[in-house]
């Protein structure tokens, strides 16, 4: 019987997405068959190898954000020689670096937002281009820190006086419209759906993860040649960054302006949220895959990439 380690929890700001995330993963993998290991992360990296000695057969990593997504456990991983779950090492780190991401799939000639790096400190001052305007931090996931500015609303000073992620910021145009996300499975994509916000302006960080906050349309009732185009730009973006196994392109959708309109890339998540209802999975229920087999699929990629 084939054993997986589960890493989940993680000291990062999206600790308690990535709990759940393993506590489904590890009973889906346990229903498919595999005889499982739950491993709670925390911030001792001798705790989480020594318990991966002996090494399981496969390591499935549900840990999202920092030091789970962004390479850091993926380098561990690599130097105990256990196979895992999702992207390497370099995708990992690249992906969760939205400047670098930026540059990679601006070589690559995909749609992105215009935008700069800016010291937060001189969010003080003056806005860096004409609102409205994102405000990203760097490196986090889930919409973490993310504050959309706009004209009139006096927000840039306190955006810079209540930042907590680094002297540095991502500062993007606003792009208006839609938000959609598609699901990446090796070389295919998976369907596309449309994020609705409840309450929300944006798809934040409320939106994604309170009871209500959001609803999922899959598939999204938008104009066909929006939806080819968004499934080719997401298998696009998931080899410009070099990923394997799973993951999820986000995107905007400008149709303010009538159909078909434009899309615009946002990011790829190499750690996509792994619950039943969480989107990457209703994509592959759409596509008559359960969550067990869903999770089985990573498991069995990452022992064939081994």
């Amino acid at each position: 019987m084939t054993r997986v380690a589960v890493l989940y929890g993680g000291p990062s700001a999206e600790r308690e997405v990535s709990l759940a995330s393993g506590a489904q993963v590890i009973a889906a993998l346990r229903e498919a068959g595999y005889a499982v290991q739950p491993v709670e992360v925390g911030r001792d990296i001798a705790a989480v190898i020594a318990a991966l000695t002996p090494a399981p057969d496969v390591v499935f990593n549900a840990l999202h954000g920092r030091y789970g997504e962004d390479g850091a456990m993926q380098g561990v991983l690599d130097w105990l020689g256990i196979p895992y779950t999702h992207s390497g090492l370099r995708a990992s780190a690249v992906a969760m670096d939205k400047q670098a991401a930026k540059a990679a799939f601006l070589q690559a000639g995909l749609p992105v937002a215009a935008g700069m790096l800016v010291p937060v400190a001189d969010l003080l001052h003056a806005d860096p281009m004409p609102p409205p305007y994102v405000v990203k931090p760097l490196n986090e996931g889930s919409s973490v820190g993310v504050s959309i500015v706009r004209g009139g609303d006096n927000r840039r000073t306190d955006i810079a006086r209540e930042w907590s992620w680094g002297p540095d910021a991502l500062v993007e145009a606003y792009i208006p419209g839609r938000e959609l996300t598609v699901g990446v499975l090796g070389d295919r994509a998976l369907a596309v759906t449309e994020i609705v916000a409840q309450a929300n302006t944006f798809y934040d960080y409320a939106s994604k993860y309170a009871a209500g906050g959001s609803r999922h349309v899959v598939p999204a009732a938008i104009h066909p040649d929006i939806t080819e185009q968004a499934m080719r730009l997401a298998v696009a973006a998931h080899r410009a960054l070099g990923c394997r196994g799973a993951t999820r392109a986000d995107f905007r959708y400008d149709d303010t302006g009538g159909e078909p309109g434009r899309l615009v890339l946002l990011e790829v998540n190499t750690q996509p949220g792994m619950t039943r209802t969480s989107l990457l999975p209703e994509q592959a229920a759409l596509r008559g895959m359960d969550f067990p087999a869903l999770c089985a699929w990573m498991v069995e990629d990452a022992r064939c990439r081994a």
